[in-house]
């Protein structure tokens, strides 16, 4: 006989929301391009494959995010997924209060796109679509061009903390 889980309300609490958010993990991503020269960028670990035709992945992005308005706006994005041992690189990515391109190696597409070096894949992508949902938006990115080097593990976000993918033997 199965057992019954026992759910309460829903939690009024963030803090209960974002622990249960956070039993589910997650790659880690950069968005970023060139504005005006000068890279700009977010850290978005809301990222996910979602159509072959087209080719169309997601991020979700804060309203509150000072950041995608810039980057709405250009013509070209760059999404590395970051990879293991890229955790500071993250940090820096994800800061508020510096600039958050000082400790990054990257380098810029002829469309402006900007990619972080040494993630294991690289999407060059733009704006397909925005939908409001909550406190967040939606944003579906069209591929245009990608690479990848699967020899690099991807850099994995768990329970508020950087986890490695350990390999199950077969």
């Amino acid at each position: 006989m199965a057992s019954q889980l026992s759910f309460g309300p829903l939690p009024v609490d963030q803090a209960e929301l974002r622990r249960a958010y956070s039993c589910f993990p997650s790659g880690v991503t950069a968005v970023c391009a060139l504005d005006d020269e000068e890279p700009v960028g977010i850290a978005a670990s809301s990222f996910t494959s979602v159509s072959i035709t087209p080719p169309l992945v997601s991020v979700c992005v804060a309203h509150s995010s000072t950041t995608w308005p810039r980057l709405r706006q250009l013509p070209r994005l760059g999404v590395s997924v970051l990879a293991d041992g890229q955790e500071e690189l993250c940090r820096s990515l994800a800061a508020k209060d510096r600039d958050r391109f000082v400790d990054v190696p990257w380098e810029p597409s002829e469309d402006g796109a900007v990619f972080v070096r040494g993630a294991a894949a690289w999407l060059d992508c733009s704006v397909h679509s925005e939908l409001p949902a909550g406190d967040h938006d939606i944003v579906l990115l069209q591929i245009h061009r990608l690479t990848g080097d699967p020899r690099n593990e991807p850099l994995v976000f768990h329970s508020s903390r950087f986890r490695r993918l350990v390999a199950l033997e077969s």
